[in-house]
């Protein structure tokens, strides 16, 4: 009966969110068809101090739609490139793709330590009209994703098979992990620099021209992809070596933008130089979400175990399904917070209060429209898009029970990420780090010790929303106390 009632209240706030939306900012869908109709290698000159002049609204727009776009190619070209693994090698491949997601998240952890605050301190230098700040932040990101990248690929390449087992790989999964992760790690320098150097690019004014990036990169992804697994019949090893090659060329379009001189942030004097001032800045700030993906990778460490004792392989399997699924709307919402992020920070550091309120507030509504729609998607067509991955009745089956049960309560984790995402783009990294723990230890990590024993695998699924709607309420009440906190010295942020 509670479930059935969560359902049909989420389906209720589904359908009111449009004409909320619509009577409360008459012009917003207006505005998308306007951004969406300019052609996006029409770049234009730079001015970055448009982000405390112009409307809020057309600036997210602005902002945001490119990021989206790139991040939704992006999670796009990841479930194509999971459907070509389900039907060019088999459902065992899935089973064995998902082992590799902790290593993944952790590959993910590494980079965002550093390209998180980079980014974040790129837009406050810039807000501050720190044009030294800005550019020095620059160069230590570059040499930070270099040394980040040999540092923790070399060590997981040496351990790899220690590390896949650890993380639930069986006798069956462990070749198709262990082909995949190879490569993967051979070519982190290039991906670390690349997604570096391009959160970097967005934060300083070329929302578009970084979109463009992940566009570059996903058509040559998904383009090669195929070639190699089904041409050169090389399986997971293709897979990776399309996603590595296709890497490869972004970088060298992003790295490409910042040795010249007309861009607003470029590389200058000598780029090896490193202050450990800015170090221990850029580390602070990007501690939040290096923290989440860690947690995320003992989750689904967790996960992946518990899946395996009460589902087997196929359970593990159907989990690498739900995780593609959710994660596109996931990567939706990170898009939006990278639109974002820029006009926070600016506004931040400009000590425009009124403008950072007002950036948060919209940011909050269009997450949660954006997670209500997958929640839609996912709870009433979950055979359609788990067949879309592949042909097996038995993992189609354990994906579509899976499916319905951990949606449940996704339009809240739109706010969620959000609110979160907007400490951390004025620099509060103490909070950031706190609500970005909260779903993962205080309540994810509980729940799939204790429910698995009453529900079994039922209890794995379940355990995922309850944290969802337990982070969500922790992140309104942060943000709340925050709020009250910061309208005693700017009374224009309480209304």
């Amino acid at each position: 009966m509670t479930i059935r009632n969560s359902v049909e209240t989420a389906r209720a706030s589904v359908s009111n969110i449009e004409s909320y939306i619509s009577k409360k900012w008459p012009g917003f869908f207006d505005e998308i068809a306007t951004t969406l109709s300019k052609p996006l290698w029409r770049m234009g000159k730079n001015d970055p101090h448009i982000l405390g002049k112009e409307r809020i609204g057309k600036l997210l727009l602005q902002y945001s739609i490119p990021a989206i776009i790139g991040m939704t190619i992006t999670s796009i070209y990841n479930i194509i490139d999971s459907i070509f693994i389900g039907h060019g090698v088999g459902p065992m491949a899935i089973a064995g793709l998902a082992i590799s997601f902790p290593l993944m998240n952790l590959v993910v952890a590494f980079c965002t330590l550093v390209s998180a605050g980079g980014s974040t301190l790129a837009s406050i230098r810039l807000g501050q009209k720190d044009m030294k700040g800005a550019t020095e932040i620059l160069s230590h990101t570059l040499m930070l994703c270099i040394t980040n990248s040999l540092f923790f690929g070399i060590l997981s390449f040496i351990f790899l098979d220690d590390i896949l087992t650890f993380f639930g790989a069986s006798a069956d999964t462990l070749p198709y992990a262990r082909s995949f992760m190879q490569v993967i790690l051979l070519g982190t320098p290039i991906t670390y620099t690349m997604i570096g150097l391009n959160n970097v690019m967005r934060a300083t004014g070329y929302p578009k021209k970084a979109m463009l990036t992940s566009m570059v990169t996903v058509v040559a992804n998904i383009i090669l992809a195929p070639i190699f697994i089904f041409h050169f019949e090389w399986g997971m090893r293709g897979a990776a070596t399309a996603t590595v090659i296709s890497q490869l060329i972004g970088m060298v379009w992003v790295v490409s933008h910042f040795t010249k001189k007309d861009s607003t942030v470029h590389f200058e004097g000598n780029i090896w130089k490193m202050k450990p001032r800015i170090v221990e800045s850029i580390f602070a700030i990007g501690m939040s979400p290096f923290l989440m993906n860690v947690c995320a990778c003992a989750i689904v460490i967790i996960i992946n175990n518990s899946l395996q004792n009460y589902g087997g392989d196929m359970a593990i399997g159907a989990y690498g399904i739900i995780n593609r699924l959710l994660t596109l709307y996931v990567m939706i919402v990170l898009g939006l917070t990278m639109g974002m992020q820029p006009i926070v920070g600016y506004n931040f550091g400009a000590q425009k209060i009124d403008r950072v309120k007002q950036t948060l507030r919209l940011g909050i509504i269009s997450g949660v429209v954006i997670t209500s729609s997958g929640f839609v998607i996912c709870e009433f067509f979950p055979h359609a898009v788990s067949a879309l991955f592949t042909d097996s009745d038995e993992l189609i089956d354990l994906a579509v029970g899976g499916i319905r049960l951990t949606v449940l309560m996704f339009p809240f984790v739109g706010a969620q990420i959000v609110i979160g995402n907007f400490f951390q783009s004025i620099g509060k990294a103490k909070v950031s780090i706190f609500l970005s723990l909260t779903r993962q230890l205080l309540y994810l990590l509980p729940c799939l010790l204790l429910f698995p024993n009453w529900w079994g695998l039922e209890g794995i699924w379940i355990s995922m929303p309850v944290s969802d709607a337990l982070a969500f309420i922790t992140a309104v009440i942060s943000l709340m106390i925050y709020i009250k906190k910061v309208s005693k010295q700017h009374p224009v942020v309480a209304e």
